[in-house]
């Protein structure tokens, strides 16, 4: 899969080769490590617009390709450039989508079965195995609710309980963390966890939501 993609916000493949014991696969070098590594800081909404556009951008280029990648998390976005805004005193972020050892090749007319993923960024129709691309754009919105509130949408002590919570899919909207957001992010937040993925929007449209 990776072979055939060229996008400035997914890992590129730059050489491959094999030994007698191993096989080496050469990339795009992220030296800033994971975007999980940062999630004890906090960001305004102009810092992750600008990160979540390139995330959208890289999804909409795999879901044109017709490859889904079903295991969008924190881990699974590397940054690649920081560049420091000293007028007011904020990082950007520039990141690549990595590890594609779940993505598919997938069919416009055939839904998946295969539940794959990891347990806080499932989306509800994998669990229902009943799935298409979308469920990517629901663990993108999983990453963006977590860096703005600080914690996951759907939790749980044992992964029973997160599946549980995942498919009631109700958002607490009592909480100071959102009642803080402005309407448009509350809104694009809304759309990307709504638990009908006919509903939901997909990485295209997530592009050109006013947010």
């Amino acid at each position: 899969i990776l072979k055939k993609l060229d996008h400035p916000n997914v890992v590129k493949i730059l050489e491959f080769y094999t030994t007698e014991n191993y096989y080496f696969i050469v990339t795009d070098f992220c030296e800033h490590g994971e975007l999980y590594n940062k999630i004890n800081k906090r960001y305004n909404e102009n810092q992750l617009a600008v990160l979540f556009y390139q995330v959208f951008s890289g999804l909409c280029y795999l879901h044109e390709c017709n490859i889904v990648h079903r295991d969008l998390k924190l881990e699974n976005i590397l940054i690649s450039e920081i560049e420091n805004d000293a007028t007011n005193n904020a990082e950007y972020f520039w990141i690549k989508i990595i590890d594609f050892g779940t993505a598919k090749i997938f069919s416009k007319n055939k839904n998946e079965q295969a539940v794959v993923g990891s347990s806080y960024y499932i989306a509800p129709e994998v669990l229902k195995k009943d799935y298409n691309e979308k469920c990517d754009t629901w663990s993108a919105g999983v990453l963006l609710y977590i860096l703005l509130i600080g914690f996951p949408p759907f939790n749980g002590k044992t992964q029973d309980d997160i599946f549980n919570s995942i498919q009631r899919g109700t958002i607490n909207t009592q909480l100071p963390e959102w009642n803080k957001l402005s309407s448009l992010t509350k809104d694009f937040l809304l759309q990307l966890l709504c638990n009908d993925s006919t509903l939901r929007l997909s990485a295209q449209e997530c592009l050109k939501h006013p947010w």
